[in-house]
């Protein structure tokens, strides 16, 4: 699991790189980004997660997400892997929609054929990406961790903190598709994945791990009221609903006049990361 850096760029005191490495987990090369800010010899700082959305690699939010100044200025290291494994052999979707198979893993580990194989991007979430961090990157405290994401990404932030309670110290997202078992892209998704048994899709399902009692230390939301896909594929009245029915500490927050892209992340990702940092603290 040697890691190849791929480029790296100074940006806003700190170091924006891209890297690459074989992923024992998806069979597939896998790139991410990280940004580690300026820091003293030996420090240690925190971790922010952040899970990118339908279509998306890195890239987005590393060229449009504009959260590095904050980044620095709180001193947090900033992580954005890529959705979905991808090269030669990987399944996409036969149809080449974009809500499914290339950009579209949803972070689940596939059980249905012929996405079983390399479609694992819950395990490389949370099991084999942790490792190579804090085996590549010294000044990562994983210790103290966050988590966001947008949309799709919005959904793996939720549903990896709800399933490693102790891993995540804060958990924010971006216009998350809160309830993919009630929803036209994640019931493709699931479908497709995991097959027919809506059981099993529970796992993946926010406003479902909350009713089953999962609970997260904290959790902030961002969603846009004039995002054309609130109403039928984001829901967020169903999050805002499991949470008051759970007892779940959360600030959702209806945002006037604001759509689904970068235009609206990058306005409060500054705030994300303000909000991430203060939980993160020593």
């Amino acid at each position: 699991m040697t890691l190849e850096t791929v480029s790296t760029n100074r940006s806003h005191g700190g170091t924006q790189g891209v890297y690459r490495h074989r992923s024992d987990t998806t069979g597939t090369d896998m790139s991410f980004a990280v940004f580690v800010p300026d820091h003293e010899a030996g420090a240690k700082l925190p971790v922010l997660w952040y899970l990118s959305g339908l279509t998306c690699t890195h890239a987005n939010v590393t060229e449009k997400g504009e959260y590095r100044a904050a980044c620095a200025e709180h001193g947090v290291i900033f992580v954005a892997p890529d959705t979905s494994p991808r090269g030669e052999g990987v399944p996409d979707d036969p149809d080449g929609a974009w809500d499914f198979g290339l950009g579209a893993g949803f972070y689940v580990d596939a059980t249905a054929e012929p996405w079983a194989q390399h479609y694992r991007m819950r395990s490389y979430i949370e099991d084999e990406l942790p490792s190579l961090i804090l085996r590549d990157f010294p000044a990562a405290d994983l210790t103290r961790q966050g988590i966001t994401g947008h949309s799709m990404g919005g959904h793996g932030a939720l549903t990896v903190a709800l399933r490693t309670p102790d891993r995540f110290r804060s958990v924010s997202a971006f216009s998350p598709i809160v309830a993919p078992t009630q929803c036209p892209w994640g019931e493709k998704a699931l479908t497709g994945y995991l097959g027919e048994d809506r059981e099993a899709w529970g796992a993946y399902d926010a406003c479902a791990l909350i009713a089953a009692g999962a609970r997260l230390p904290d959790l902030l939301v961002d969603q846009g009221d004039a995002d054309t896909f609130l109403a039928g594929q984001l829901k967020t009245e169903l999050l805002v609903e499991a949470c008051e029915r759970a007892g779940q500490k959360a600030t959702i927050r209806m945002q006037p006049g604001y759509d689904h892209s970068y235009y609206f992340i990058s306005t409060f990702m500054a705030e994300h990361v303000a909000w991430h940092a203060e939980r993160l603290k020593g």
